[in-house]
């Protein structure tokens, strides 16, 4: 069954983290989505969401499950992809002291730079590329982007670190945005579909 342009399907890559907090997301502002377990699943969606989990793991469980090849092309050809802390790092181009996943996006990031989990908090933000009002930011041993190159631009520093940036078809944030009740974020993403 062909699917209808004004109907995106975007796919969740659930090989672990917080899928479930963001096909919830999705849910309630009425998009399709997908969870991503094999390659073939790369074929049936729009866009992609790289959730916060641990990024060694889902680097290893990526290519274990013979994802990252094909996912990795799909984003070079423009296929929209949206990185939540650990989906941050996956894309990072470079990594401090680690050898990259997907490195598909032109900026280089530090793993838990916020601390371990007893370092988690929440901020209160304005994201101007997202919306003009605060947005509740949530950090759970979140990564930050030391510095950003070639096409990627910044869109919010925190205390002197990075926390969201965006090039062409790919963002990213440090934070958690599926852990709020805003939908905001979500939606600025659907809209890069189009």
């Amino acid at each position: 069954m062909e699917r209808k342009e004004s109907e995106p399907t975007v796919g969740i890559l659930a090989l672990q983290g917080s899928v479930i907090e963001h096909e919830s997301m999705l849910a309630k502002i009425g998009a399709k989505t997908l969870r991503v377990l094999k390659p073939e699943h790369l074929e049936e969606i729009d866009g992609i969401i790289l959730p916060g989990g641990e990024s060694t793991t889902l680097g290893k469980l990526l290519n274990l499950f013979s994802i990252a090849k094909p996912l990795k092309a799909k984003i070079e050809r423009g296929m929209p992809v949206f990185g939540t802390c650990a989906g941050l790092i996956l894309l990072a181009k470079e990594i401090e002291g680690e050898q990259p996943h997907l490195g598909t996006m032109d900026i280089k990031v530090r793993r838990n730079a916020y601390g371990r989990q007893i370092d988690s908090f929440i901020a209160h933000e304005v994201i101007e590329e997202f919306s003009t009002s605060p947005l509740e930011l949530v950090f759970v041993r979140a990564p930050a982007i030391e510095k950003t190159f070639g096409k990627a631009r910044v869109l919010k520093e925190l205390d002197g670190r990075i926390i969201a940036a965006r090039q062409e078809n790919m963002l990213v944030t440090s934070f958690h945005p599926e852990l709020t009740d805003d939908e905001t974020v979500h939606r600025y993403f659907l809209s890069m579909f189009k």
